[in-house]
């Protein structure tokens, strides 16, 4: 069973020990897309298929998950 990481103020995992302590956690790039739309909803990485790895989009876009996040189209 995976373990819960505490969340710093900004609701981010932060790395608990050195060398790496403190910094940002970055999601694994073997991530599929389809994980990742249940986190942020339907409209992330669209015309992307759902089977496609986190670093296939970040290679195609040119873009970190904060930034295509960023960019999803706002809800109403």
């Amino acid at each position: 069973m995976a373990t819960k990481l505490p969340r710093g103020l900004d609701g981010r995992t932060r790395d608990q020990n050195p060398p790496k302590a403190g910094e940002i956690r970055q999601k694994r790039g073997d991530t599929l897309v389809s994980t990742l739309r249940r986190e942020y909803g339907d409209d992330f990485a669209a015309g992307i298929r759902s089977d496609a790895k986190l670093e296939t989009v970040r290679e195609r876009t040119g873009k970190s998950l904060h930034q295509l996040v960023r960019d999803m189209p706002k809800k109403k």
